[in-house]
């Protein structure tokens, strides 16, 4: 466990092509980094065999939880993001800050929330 603040540098550590954690997942919990390295449950629908294993754990772990998923591709770097079982491939940095926003940041403003809304905005156009 890791529970550390989500920041730019740490983010960018973590899936440093040399790091150790580099091949698993990142789970975020509330506005914290709660583990790095995971091993996440691959999907067993047939699906494209275009897609790796890091698209086949996001479309996994969805289908098992209510989690959202991030993937970015290590050969091509396109974004792809994961909901209910569901993959929305190559989608720009604008719309994965959309998506973002409307999932993680509610109208009030307390602390956590302000921590999330940071990271979000970082994300460039």
């Amino acid at each position: 466990t890791l529970e550390a603040k989500p920041t730019k540098e740490l983010i960018e550590n973590i899936f440093f092509p040399k790091s150790p954690l580099h091949d698993g997942a990142m789970i975020i919990r509330g506005s914290q980094i709660y583990a790095a390295g995971c091993i996440l449950p691959l999907t067993r629908d047939n699906i494209s065999s275009s897609l790796g294993t890091r698209h086949r754990a996001a479309i996994g772990v969805t289908q098992e939880s209510d989690a959202l998923v991030v993937v970015v591709s290590e050969e091509t770097g396109a974004i792809s993001v994961a909901n209910g079982g569901t993959l929305t491939r190559d989608i720009s940095t604008g719309e994965l800050r959309d998506i973002l926003e409307q999932q993680f940041i509610p109208s009030e403003n307390d602390a956590d929330d302000k921590i999330l809304k940071k990271i979000v905005r970082r994300i460039k156009k």
